[in-house]
């Protein structure tokens, strides 16, 4: 066996064996090696030495403890000049008696940043503003536009009441006059097409047609036709319920040919 190699049989290797102490765990080892890690930052901020910055502002603030001395060239001047120490500034005493405190910029903004800055605040609290006056806007113009519509299909739904009501009046008016076909064909309630006589209802609907396309009225100018009709021909109001005598006792005591006339 050469030198080089280490007999493993031999008590050198043994006494190299026992050194290594095998009951330190390894996570007590690494705590360990942590807190030595961290005296050691700990010693290492204590020792330092202070920045630049840090030395001015000491030194600044141990200047503005202390107050000023007669050496001075300044405070010498406002002294020959009658100036007492605690005495506020100017011929009376009542000016200024504390210094005009500082203001010591350490950022790296340019002049005017600050400036710029609340401008431009302003003008995002101003489109902020806009924005919230431009939804109420929006949303008063839709309130009042679903108010609308809701009025106007309430009112188109009472026209058409009305309507129907002055449809079956007149039917029953003129037949009691004797009359078996109406003036026109919507003054009378539209009747219900019979099995047997739908050939001939299909051209009649389909004349109506040709007359609906030539003059098409609205709901609410055939109830003013309507009304007009039965109140010349039969002396009767819709709204008031009632056949009068002559036309005499119609204008007598009728409040009017509309319906708010009536309310």
């Amino acid at each position: 066996m050469s030198d080089e190699e280490e007999d493993y049989m031999s008590d050198a290797f043994l006494t190299k064996i026992q050194d290594v102490k095998p009951g330190v765990n390894m996570v007590r080892r690494e705590k360990e090696a942590l807190k030595k890690e961290a005296r050691q930052r700990e010693t290492n901020i204590k020792n330092r030495q202070k920045t630049y910055k840090e030395q001015e502002k000491e030194s600044r603030e141990a200047a503005l403890q202390s107050s000023i001395s007669n050496e001075n060239k300044g405070f010498a001047l406002l002294q020959k000049m009658g100036y007492k120490a605690g005495q506020g500034l100017g011929k009376g005493g009542a000016g200024r008696v504390d210094p005009i405190p500082l203001n010591i910029k350490t950022d790296r903004g340019g002049i005017g940043l600050e400036g710029l800055k609340k401008r431009k605040a302003e003008e995002e609290l101003e489109h902020y503003r806009q924005k919230v006056r431009a939804k109420q806007q929006n949303e008063t113009k839709y309130l009042e536009d679903f108010r609308s519509r809701v009025r106007t299909e309430r009112e188109e739904r009472k026209i058409e009441g009305d309507l129907s009501r002055s449809q079956r009046s007149c039917e029953q008016l003129d037949s009691q006059k004797g009359i078996t076909i109406p003036r026109e064909a919507w003054y009378w309630p539209k009747a219900k097409p019979d099995d047997e006589d739908d050939d001939l209802h299909d051209e009649d609907d389909e004349e109506e047609e040709e007359e609906e396309d030539i003059v098409e009225l609205t709901s609410f100018d055939k109830l003013q036709i309507l009304t007009s009709y039965l109140r010349g021909i039969h002396f009767y109001c819709i709204w008031c319920g009632t056949a009068y005598n002559d036309e005499e006792d119609l204008c007598s005591n009728c409040p009017g040919d509309t319906a708010a006339d009536h309310d």
